[in-house]
């Protein structure tokens, strides 16, 4: 099936194209931090974590969210989603890919990779990241290929992949919830001190990576001949609603807890997001932006009308992922760092090279995603044909 991968328009060759030269000029800046080290990013002693992990903290969450087709259509037999499941599990090879790109990037040195395979840590939660990552990587690849294999075959798949489909299901759980446990067991950082985060974390995830489907979907059905189904992303669209609804509502619990009893410790963190403390407040118009785009995409999806009409409805999807994206990303981050543990406000802004070495990892897993797709959609349309 590879051999469909380079059969495409023109139009698809100019886009890998210029995914080409975005990876290009992202590896570029990357041998330049390689060679003079972290001091290139906007990261300091204070703030050690910064916009490469914001990136991958939320596209862990758009990796586990293929569990939400996944989950209905073999479980529940929703045969509905037969006709998109392989889209989920392939976003999620893409997006697990960047995942750990981030991770390599923001080690500084590549060889320091080597050290959780090379001196496992069973104790430490950075040691079953890497074994949940890997693990839902290799899971999606394998069964997004044989199924897709199966399909262009006129088979069924072989039954050896029913239990890997079901072990996947938790295991998509188990890539956040993790993820969750790297902050939430820093008992240092009030921000993250809280038994909600992983609830919160997945809410997020099971409504960003469902809108971001929701949108591949309406490409797909534009520039190819492969149809994912009105009933399907209408599918989609709901359970973006009652995730994104989950997630705010899971947001405001936090802000009732930390302020009604008065924490100081937590209290701050949100007062640097959301009103800025000691004249600095760098991120407060992204954090209400953030807000703003969640409250506005709970509005439009809950109106059945709204809802319905797929342009109002792209309009949505954008507005949850780009709320989701600022919020779970470097509102997540930064606002965890800032201030320190002994109160001083230390901002942090991500430099240039920062941010081009992470779209050259974007354009990475797009082009893997382009790639993985165009293979999905060439299939779907011999089978249609």
């Amino acid at each position: 099936m590879i051999e469909l991968i380079f059969k495409g328009t023109r139009r698809y060759y100019a886009w890998m194209t210029a995914l080409v030269v975005a990876i290009g000029v992202g590896f570029i800046c990357y041998l330049w931090q390689l060679n003079f080290g972290l001091g290139i990013t906007g990261m300091s002693r204070d703030v050690s974590w910064g916009f490469y992990i914001a990136q991958f903290t939320f596209l862990v969450g758009v990796a586990a969210s293929a569990v939400m087709l996944v989950l209905p259509y073999y479980l529940h037999d929703y045969k509905a989603f037969g006709r998109i499941t392989i889209l989920g599990e392939f976003l999620a090879v893409s997006a697990v890919s960047m995942c750990i790109l981030f991770i390599f990037v923001d080690l500084g040195q590549p060889m320091r990779v080597m050290n959780v395979i090379i001196h496992p840590t069973p104790t430490s939660i950075l040691f079953w990241d890497m074994v949940v990552l890997q693990g839902y990587l290799l899971l999606n690849i394998i069964i997004g290929w044989n199924v897709l294999a199966a399909e262009r075959n006129g088979v069924a798949p072989a039954g050896w992949l029913k239990p890997l489909i079901y072990l996947s299901i938790p295991w998509a759980v188990s890539i956040h919830t993790v993820t969750a446990f790297l902050y939430a067991g820093l008992p240092g950082r009030g921000f993250w001190l809280t038994a909600i985060l992983a609830p919160r974390f997945l809410s997020s995830a099971f409504a960003s990576g469902p809108a971001l489907l929701i949108l591949l979907c309406l490409i797909i059905r534009k520039i190819t001949k492969f149809d994912p189904g009105r009933e399907q992303i209408q599918s989609l669209a709901k359970i973006v609603t009652y995730a994104i609804i989950l997630n705010v509502f899971f947001f405001l619990c936090e802000v009732f807890t930390v302020f009604y009893s008065q924490i100081p410790e937590h209290m701050t963190h949100f007062n640097y997001l959301f009103t800025g403390l000691h004249g600095h407040g760098i991120l407060v118009p992204w954090m209400w932006a953030s807000l703003a785009l969640m409250v506005l995409a709970i509005v439009l999806l809950v109106i059945p009308a709204t809802r319905r009409d797929e342009g109002i409805l792209a309009i949505s999807c954008v507005a949850v992922f780009l709320g989701t994206w600022i919020d779970k990303g470097m509102g997540m981050i930064s606002g965890g760092f800032v201030p320190s543990p002994l109160h001083h406000v230390n901002e942090y802004v991500p430099t240039i090279p920062e941010l081009l070495i992470a779209l050259g990892v974007w354009a990475t897993g797009f082009f893997i995603l382009t790639a993985l797709y165009k293979m999905a959609v060439a299939v779907k349309e011999e089978i249609l044909a």
